[in-house]
């Protein structure tokens, strides 16, 4: 088996047993887990001096990001969230609190902005200074699994080649979802730091 197959062999088995992983935790665990990420995330100076913030919308399998999305309109910054398409992500501006209660949900129960939306887009606008980037596997050297379609990949490569600066990228996970290692491919970008639960302080 070529090395590249071999490898996307691993990742999708990886996934499998990381899903299952997640789904054995209790909703308890996940809060708890969840409200220890988001004090470790409120604490950085990089958010705070951040003004354009790109977060993704979780589900019941990932750190919650609804306090960040209050952190953010409460400290009037803007807010961009991913928007995905059959082959594309984009992300797109997010007004308020009740504008993220409102949004549709996918066919995988995710909120999303309806694609007929017109909505500023991070990349023709100011970019983006911070990009909170979910998963399904990390390592505390930044190193990260995600979901198959290279969504994140693709749109961080992007991003920094618009802009002339790069972002500071930042994954949050339960401790379970961190690992010694991952299987890694030339595309897959790292990210610059990992809060989980357990990590120092």
């Amino acid at each position: 088996m070529p090395a590249t197959q071999s490898i996307q062999v691993t990742k999708v088995a990886l996934r499998k047993s990381m899903q299952k992983k997640l789904t054995a935790l209790s909703q308890e665990e996940k809060k708890l887990q969840s409200e220890n990420v988001i004090t470790k995330l409120f604490a950085l100076p990089l958010l705070q001096k951040s003004k354009r913030i790109s977060v993704y919308l979780s589900t019941e399998d990932e750190i919650s990001t609804e306090p960040i999305l209050k952190y953010i309109f409460e400290n009037k910054k803007s807010c961009f969230v991913p928007r995905y398409s059959r082959n594309d992500m984009e992300m797109v501006k997010l007004n308020s609190m009740k504008d993220w209660e409102a949004l549709p949900l996918t066919k995988w129960n995710i909120k999303q902005p309806d694609l007929s939306d017109i909505r500023e887009n991070a990349l023709e606008g100011g970019g983006l200074d911070l990009v909170i980037v979910p998963g399904v596997a990390f390592t505390s050297k930044g190193d990260r699994l995600g979901h198959g379609k290279g969504f994140y990949d693709t749109f961080l490569t992007s991003l920094e080649k618009r802009q002339r600066y790069a972002p500071i990228t930042v994954a949050l996970a339960f401790k379970e979802q961190v690992l010694n290692e991952i299987p890694l491919q030339q595309h897959d970008v790292k990210i610059d730091l990992i809060l989980y639960s357990n990590n120092e302080d």
